[in-house]
């Protein structure tokens, strides 16, 4: 995780910034800042320090990473107020957050109790994930969902429960269907 790629996540994902100089008034930016460094301590095994840091940027920035966190580049945190990311969570690449996200845990269980986020997906404002489970590639969370079970490459999940929508194959074996019954009924015409 980089502050560059950060700052580069910013600009592409958000149409309102005009120049870099903007970047550094997000609170998403700072978040990151802070979780380089508390991330770093808490490799170190300056746990203390490590949640003082922590503890600091979700005073400051209302966005609350814990620093056993993996993060991935160019994570874009939009309008952040509220998120919260657990411990042993781990996100992938180029991942967009909205604010109110929860990416939680489900108990006092130990090891790996936090989601696993794949590259490139997009989470709706007010979301809950929870447990360890996989959000896989390309996968978009609508706001408000509450997921608690894997959701498979390219799926959209909304919904409390998060149900699955549509994948992309799915929509196209779809489309292909239709495609096929258009046919049928344009050669029975004839």
């Amino acid at each position: 995780m980089t502050v560059k790629s950060t700052i580069q996540a910013i600009r592409q994902n958000d149409p309102a910034i005009r120049t870099n100089f903007e970047t550094w008034l997000y609170p998403g930016l700072w978040a990151i800042i802070y979780h380089k460094l508390a991330s770093r301590l808490y490799r170190g095994k300056w746990f203390f320090l490590a949640r003082l840091v922590s503890q600091r940027a979700r005073r400051r920035t209302g966005i609350e990473i814990h620093p056993g966190a993996t993060i991935g580049q160019g994570l874009f945190i939009d309008h952040g107020s509220g998120v919260v990311i657990g411990e042993t969570c781990v996100i992938g690449d180029n991942v967009l957050i909205y604010h109110g996200v929860t990416l939680g845990g489900t108990g006092k269980i130990g090891g790996k109790r936090h989601p696993t986020v794949g590259d490139n997906v997009i989470i709706g404002a007010g979301a809950t994930i929870l447990g360890s489970i996989k959000i896989g590639t390309g996968a978009k969370i609508g706001a408000g969902a509450m997921v608690v079970k894997d959701v498979p490459d390219g799926t959209t999940v909304v919904g409390e429960p998060g149900r699955n929508v549509q994948t992309e194959a799915s929509l196209r074996n779809e489309i292909e269907s239709l495609k096929e019954r258009i046919e049928l009924l344009e050669s029975a015409k004839k």
